[in-house]
């Protein structure tokens, strides 16, 4: 079996909701939830045309998916929750689903990079990284806590959310 990270967020509907379906979802499509983190209230990032803040959780998990076959079965749970392909990014969503971390695996392809390629500019996922794995090296040698002294990092809003999700995603 496969350790895998994953970052779920949502800013469209019932967002905690969202994003407990999403991990309710999991075992359905693969892969088994170990360990959740708390929830994070963000700004948006990217140049997104809205500015409804998003609900955020990171995950580990176990999987005996392939990573492509993994994706897929990200992508099918997105749809589930009603996410539509959309012609631009950072639009708004009720689920996303990014895969952060697959083991020790670097791979490049053109549906797929892992380890995920803006995962280190993004507070959003590295904060729930490290509360659930505060000692955790990327595959580089980085330690995720280098990463969480980024000036860049530190200005980004993120915000614990006085809501919690248990594993079976309520």
């Amino acid at each position: 079996m496969a350790k895998v990270y994953l970052s779920l967020g949502s800013n469209l509907g019932d967002r905690l909701q969202n994003l407990g379906t999403g991990v309710r979802l999991l075992p359905q499509y693969g892969v088994i939830p170990v360990q959740i983190s708390s929830v994070y209230e963000t700004t948006p990032v990217g140049e997104t045309p809205d500015p409804r803040p998003y609900l955020n959780i990171g995950l580990w998990g176990e999987t005996a998916l392939e990573p492509l076959a993994l994706l897929q079965a990200v992508k099918a749970i997105e749809r589930a929750l009603g996410r539509e392909p959309a012609p631009q990014r950072w639009l708004p969503r009720t689920l996303d689903i990014d895969i952060i971390l697959y083991d020790n695996l670097c791979m490049e392809s053109p549906e797929l990079t892992i380890p995920h390629p803006r995962m280190r500019e993004r507070a959003f996922v590295l904060i729930p990284l490290a509360e659930m794995t505060p000692d955790l090296v990327l595959p580089d040698g980085t330690p995720l806590q280098a990463l969480l002294q980024n000036p860049e990092i530190q200005r980004q809003e993120v915000r614990r959310y006085d809501a919690h999700l248990s594993l079976s995603g309520g």
